[in-house]
């Protein structure tokens, strides 16, 4: 029953006209209220008031009773509903917690997408910002919002107080959130691009993204000390590094290798830090920064080393082909295995000593009796190099990652395979286990870090946020934080008991191939590697349906120009049509004898054309399902098929590096363009016709003159693969994804490169831009979709900041209109603004005079293309933008996140803005 009735006090607030929300707000503002029904009460029909409810909506005195009337109506009816909200369990507990998910999932059943009833909430959330009574039901509500899906892009919450709840996901882009108090909130994944964060006091946060930690090269290792108080890591620049672990600040760095370090290792007691390098194995003293000795006797690279639990002994595995035993104390070697008939990459004691693990270059794991040196198992399973090896804290268990994309358990005393997991999409270079046993981390070449439940050998959960692949990862000694180390010059602290594990968001559980929107802009549509199709609110982000027909990958989805039907190619070699209203399957066209990679419209909507791994081309008609013609030339898969815009041309791009284009009425080819020297990955025309594109694996993007069917230019900066390309709908510019991971935007009529995107943490496959070219979509093989906002504010274009007063509350700016705002950093993120033509600008921020170092090329504060909607199961901390002035941002571990905001992309500026208050001073 309890359930049912906070259903009907909020079903109630469909009644209540939604610009009150906004009266109320205003007058407990000006009247500076913190007791909001009382308020309420006495508000309603008193005289002092009607001035200010006609003056705010500015009516003629023939509306003025009627206008008033209603007003009062409004009124009663908030304050009954909210008293009942302020008595009802919905204000006296947290129901983003697992007791309250069948509490929570009913109610948003019931009420998501009631417009009403959403404003209402956010009405709630607001409250917060004056009385303590509402704090419980606001951040409930706040919940409840981000759940359903509720666009809260550019909300002003100012000054709300959100505690106790989780905003996993939430999408805050260009929020007014000056002035904000969160305590013990869960912002895993959070969007805050752009937000105003002036002023707030964040603290006992839970995320888990900890903080990220620049370094000048590759890191190869990273290891906990044994009280959890320091990090060490090593890599490409032959150096140690050591980390204090609160504050992310660098403590000392330990020099003396001639070549990359490739691994180091505590020991146990604390006492002592061994690196290898080259031949050579060294022991330190890592509290003086002093090298105790340097080991001596591989032939080769020292992939590995390990101290023994009781860390009398230590194990090296090499590029020699040899395992070797030394004495911790006497620093001799105490004894040689041959390796697996080639090169040992990993070795590890069990944890009681006994038994030694390692895996090498056959694919097989090996155990040795470390007494008598006998060989007691060896493992096999694996179908490339194991790289790595780690026994569980018990020593029943022992998990292998390896070159063949999988990691195994193996049951210790049997020598057979617990589990296979399966889930990273290249090499897998490490794994290691959690102290409690109960977690096994891994990570690898696909940029990924995966945790897995040892009981049951699935994936809880995916962290990404490294652009390169990841080497190394440790578990700090009490299992809180886990660190990895990256060949993007990078390590990042992971609090992986918070966030995302917890949560039940949308997105494709595998790499997205393709994407389109609808004519109208208002859906997306997705095609991935977990066979399905999604439609998505563009809005939103809020999955409309899911269609699971395909057997195997969907490559390539696209909408007929009536939006009507949605067309998908899939591995499977079949090619669908759906009714995009119910997602029933009109026709499946059979027909290819091979994968199709490419689906495409004709601008008519008559005809679609597919292309194939069978080498051909198929034109279908639509309304028939039957096949028109099958074009054959190409020697290759034919990966895109792209119709100009007057449906006469169809143009195809090739695994043979060619470009064809056929004339579509006579299924005839019309013309080759020949150029690239590898695969052909998209084409697109523009939207005259008078010119296509083309992306490549030779990482170039092509110009073509249609008519002439020569290259016009040629765009080089991508580092990689160029995997998609799309002109936006204006035809002036060009956007290209890449297996750089990153998104270029092209000025056609210059072939300069415009700007570049960075989110993505592994390939981006598809980009394409809404119909009103004011959104650019990104698909990945990080499995996320990206929304960014390619048209920018001409204000935040042309902002350039002056001065912040002496007592610190002003900040002074001024932009090319020549207006100024004074803006109140305590509370207001904007204040009067007034028009000075002869006012001179005191400084002109350029070239990193004012941001944080961190911020590259940040001429203003708001220049940018960001992401505006991330789609995905395992979303990222965002804060590119953001803008921090005072205020603090604390985890429940006491880690201090605007590191982590810098790193993403935020500018502090408190300190800046004294810095250059003084030198206008002086």
């Amino acid at each position: 029953m309890e359930k049912e009735f906070l259903y009907e006090i909020l079903d109630s607030t469909k009644d209540v006209d939604q610009y009150v929300y906004n009266v109320i707000i205003d007058m407990l503002k000006r009247e500076k209220i913190s007791d909001c029904i009382e308020f309420l009460e006495k508000v309603q029909n008193h005289q002092n008031y009607e001035q200010f409810f006609v003056l705010v909506q500015n009516l003629a005195c023939s509306d003025k009773q009627q206008w008033l009337n209603v007003v009062n109506s409004n009124l009663k009816r908030i304050t009954v509903i909210i008293k009942k909200i302020i008595e009802h369990d919905f204000n006296k507990n947290n129901y983003s917690t697992r007791i309250y998910t069948e509490s929570r999932d009913l109610i948003i059943k019931k009420i998501s997408g009631e417009k009403k009833v959403a404003e209402f909430l956010k009405f709630l959330v607001r409250l917060t910002a004056f009385d303590n009574k509402f704090l419980q039901c606001g951040s409930n509500s706040l919940n409840l919002l981000v759940n359903m899906n509720v666009d809260l892009r550019e909300q002003c919450f100012e000054n709300i107080q959100i505690q106790n709840t989780s905003l996993i996901g939430a999408n805050f882009y260009k929020c007014d959130l000056g002035g904000s108090q969160f305590h013990n909130v869960d912002i895993s994944g959070i969007n805050l691009n752009k937000a105003y964060l002036c002023n707030c006091k964040w603290n006992n946060l839970k995320i888990h993204e900890l903080s990220k930690l620049d370094c000048h090269s590759s890191i190869f290792s990273v290891s906990f000390s044994p009280d959890g108080n320091t990090l060490a890591s090593c890599g490409y620049d032959k150096s140690i590094h050591l980390w204090n672990v609160k504050t992310g600040k660098k403590i000392s760095q330990l020099k003396g290798h001639y070549s990359s370090v490739q691994s180091i290792n505590f020991s146990s007691d604390g006492s002592t830090l061994v690196s290898s390098t080259d031949k050579f194995i060294y022991l330190w003293n890592f509290q003086i920064g002093k090298k105790i000795t340097k080991l001596q006797g591989h032939n080769g690279s020292v992939q590995s080393v390990c101290f023994s639990p009781d860390c009398s002994t230590l194990v090296s595995s090499s590029f020699d082909q040899t395992i070797r035993l030394w004495d911790v104390k006497t620093r001799e070697q105490k004894s040689k295995f041959a390796g697996n008939n080639g090169t040992t990459y990993s070795a590890c004691f069990s944890p009681d000593g006994t038994t030694l693990a390692y895996g090498g270059v056959d694919n097989s794991i090996r155990l040795f009796d470390i007494k008598s040196g006998r060989q007691t198992c060896k493992l096999d399973g694996h179908m490339n190099i194991v790289h790595s090896v780690c026994y569980s804290p018990d020593g029943t268990t022992l998990a292998s990652g390896s070159f063949d994309y999988t990691i195994r358990l193996w049951d210790v005393k049997t020598g057979e395979k617990k589990y296979k997991l399966d889930g990273h999409i290249d090499w897998v270079n490490s794994v290691k286990f959690s102290p409690d046993g109960t977690t096994l981390a891994s990570c690898g070449k696909d940029k990924s870090i995966r945790l897995w439940d040892i009981k049951t050998g699935l994936q809880k959960f995916k962290l990404d946020g490294h652009f390169d692949w990841v080497n190394s990862i440790c578990f700090s000694p009490d299992g809180a934080r886990l660190a990895s180390g990256s060949s993007d010059k990078s390590i990042r602290l992971w609090d992986i008991n918070i966030g995302l594990q917890n949560s039940n968001l949308d997105g494709h559980n595998k790499q997205v191939n393709s994407l389109c929107f609808s004519p109208d802009g208002a859906v997306l549509a997705s095609g991935s590697f977990d066979n399905s199709i999604r439609l998505w609110d563009s809005k939103t982000g809020k999955q409309i349906f899911r269609i699971d027909n395909h057997t195997e990958r969907v490559n390539s989805i696209c909408y007929s120009p009536d939006g009507t039907t949605l067309a998908s190619g899939s591995g499977d070699k079949s090619i669908r049509l759906w009714d995009v209203k119910t997602g029933h399957q009109k026709y499946i066209l059979n027909g290819h004898h091979n994968g199709v990679l490419s689906v495409c419209f004709s601008p008519n909507g008559m005809t679609l054309a597919s292309g194939s791994a069978d080498k051909s081309i198929c034109l279908w008609d639509v309304n028939t399902g039957q096949k028109k013609f099958q074009l054959v030339g190409h020697i290759d898969w034919v990966n895109s098929v792209k119709y100009s815009p007057d449906g006469m041309i169809l143009a195809s791009g090739s695994r043979d590096n060619s470009i064809i284009l056929w004339n579509v009425n006579k299924g005839l080819k019309h013309s080759n363009l020949d150029g690239h020297y590898q695969w052909v990955n998209s084409v697109c025309f523009s939207p005259d016709g008078t010119i296509i594109a083309s992306g490549s694996q030779d990482c170039s993007i092509r110009i073509w003159d249609i008519k002439t069917g020569k290259q016009k230019s040629k765009l080089n900066g991508h580092r990689n693969y160029v995997n998609s390309i799309c002109f936006s709908p204006e035809g002036a510019t060009l956007v290209s994804g890449s297996a750089d991971n990153s998104i270029r935007l092209w000025v056609i009529e210059t072939g300069q490169e415009k700007s570049k995107l960075d989110g993505h943490y592994n390939w981006v496959n598809s980009v394409c831009f809404s119909p009103d070219g004011t959104t650019l979509a990104s698909c990945s093989t990080d499995y996320s979709i990206r929304l960014w906002n390619f048209k920018t504010d001409h204000l935040y274009n042309s902002l350039q900041l002056e001065f912040i007063s002496n007592d610190n509350n002003k900040l002074s700016s001024s932009c090319q209109d020549q207006f100024t705002c004074l803006s109140d950093v305590q509370r207001e993120p904007q204040g009067k603004s007034y028009s000075d033509n002869n006012q001179k600008s005191l400084i002109t921020l350029q070239n990193n005079t004012f941001f944080d170092p961190g911020c590259n090329n940040c001429n203003c504060l708001d220049n940018s293309i960001v992401t505006i909607m991330l789609i995905s199961q395992y979303p990222t901390l965002q804060a590119q933008g953001a803008k921090i002035i005072e205020g603090e941002f604390v985890t429940h571990q006491d880690v201090n996140l605007k590191s982590l905001f810098i790193s993403k992309g935020s500018y502090i500026l408190e300190g800046q803005l004294i810095a250059q208050q003084n030198a206008i001073q002086h």
